[in-house]
């Protein structure tokens, strides 16, 4: 059963009610095309972190929900982002992931484009009259593009607040974030493991502040740690409404599941289950580091999951990225994370605790996803996803600090973002590119 849309916001007060939303949200194409517009094109979006365009003309592709855009790092330093999409014909300009170009020629018809998308060259160019010479033919530029400690995020909306603005009470859970990893100069993000989900991209981001399901989807792994190690990592789950992690809901559709009150109660690194080359490791650390025990600790995960709203995931010491892909599908991209100032061995050691979260851990995730749109599907009769836990039991507080605050396995996190996502979908805001010249 479809949704038939209507301009008036009592139908969307009516696809997104307090406790509830309408499969079609997932399911309704036509919504997922207004998404890309007025959550993705209108609102800031990551792109991608500095250190993956770190020399002069190194550049990567990137994506505003479905628009795929070229973000490129000038011989001055400067970032820049443009649509990949020829000014002539359309096609595609550049059609390599990531790499080193000072310029960039579409393979249709050799237009020639500079680092900042600016067109220098065209073949046979005499053919060409006044009228064609007085239009500008660069190749797009989003509305706004702006970083914040290395991460890069984009606009199509002129009006769009500034991004520390949109990032707003969220900025300093980033700024913890970034500290555990040593400062905002020395993150890099070293590879990622790329996921094709054939669900909906709200499916993932639903689960990233869901601390409800962990004791359940993911049963296999922490039975096996419990059985062979008796305990570890994300244990502390099993009566995770009785433990002192919280759910926080931030501005803007943000979010974080705070696990570190139980994650660093002892030792975050004792709590890890084994990975390959553990006590040689330690041995390392004993005999070089300063301070072993903070040095173990600094190896593991941050203990938070921090969700900037729509497409950013912060979990553990990796980045995931949200892309859209169309209603039914989406791709994940997780970036493991390097630190400037470590050696060999503790890095080698952060890969190694990575590895449970995406290589094992997420592939329960994954399967849920594909099988709640399946259902979705299947049943259209059945309307309502349900986002109520912790609804009505008076447990959601204001804390000191004036944020909203429930227990871990509270669905705040959902209704947190889609009281935002409503406000968004309720506007129509201008979206532009410029195509001018650039001085």
């Amino acid at each position: 059963m479809n949704t038939v849309l209507k301009p008036a916001s009592s139908e969307w007060d009516w696809l997104v009610q307090d406790d509830r939303v309408h499969r079609s949200v997932y399911t309704d194409s036509r919504i997922f095309a207004l998404e890309m517009d007025r959550i993705f094109a209108a609102g800031w979006v990551y792109l991608l972190h500095e250190s993956e365009i770190a020399q002069p003309h190194d550049f990567r592709q990137a994506w505003i929900g479905t628009r795929e855009v070229v973000v490129t790092r000038g011989p001055d330093g400067q970032l820049n982002a443009f649509a990949n999409r020829c000014s002539h014909r359309g096609a595609t300009v550049c059609r390599e992931a990531q790499g080193n170009a000072a310029t960039f020629t579409c393979p249709y018809h050799g237009w020639k484009f500079d680092h900042r998308g600016q067109l220098f060259g065209i073949p046979g160019k005499t053919a060409y009259g006044p009228a064609f010479k007085n239009r500008d033919m660069h190749l797009a530029r989003p509305a706004q593009v702006a970083s914040y400690k290395g991460f890069v995020f984009a606009t199509l909306n002129v009006h769009a607040m500034p991004l520390t603005e949109h990032l707003g009470n969220a900025a300093r859970y980033l700024d913890q974030w970034i500290a555990h990893q040593g400062g905002a100069e020395n993150i890099v993000l070293a590879g990622a493991q790329r996921f094709h989900l054939d669900c909906n991209w709200k499916m993932v981001y639903d689960n990233a502040g869901d601390g409800y399901h962990v004791p359940f989807s993911h049963q296999s792994l922490l039975m096996m740690t419990q059985q062979r190690y008796g305990g570890g990592d994300m244990s502390y789950f099993a009566d995770a409404d009785r433990s002192r992690m919280r759910n926080h809901a931030l501005d803007n559709g943000h979010s974080l599941i705070d696990q570190r009150p139980d994650m660093f109660a002892q030792s975050a690194w004792e709590q890890q289950r084994p990975q390959p080359g553990r006590e040689v490791y330690e041995q390392h650390v004993a005999a070089t580091a300063p301070d072993a025990r903070a040095t173990l600790e600094a190896t593991v995960g941050a203990g938070m999951n921090l969700n900037i709203f729509p497409n950013l995931l912060l979990i553990g010491n990796q980045v995931q990225v949200i892309q859209p892909l169309r209603v039914d599908a989406v791709a994940m991209h997780w970036h493991a994370t390097r630190r400037r100032d470590a050696d060999a061995p503790m890095n080698t050691m952060r890969m190694r605790t990575q590895e449970d979260f995406p290589v094992m851990g997420e592939m329960d995730d994954a399967s849920n996803f594909e099988q709640c749109q399946r259902g979705l599907s299947l049943c259209p009769e059945d309307e309502w996803v349900d986002m109520s836990r912790h609804f009505e039991t008076g447990k959601d507080l204001v804390e000191a600090d004036g944020v909203l605050s429930g227990p871990v396995t509270s669905d705040l996190h959902m209704r947190n973002y889609y009281t935002q996502w409503k406000r968004l979908m309720q506007a129509e805001p201008a979206l532009r590119v410029d195509k001018g010249k650039l001085r």
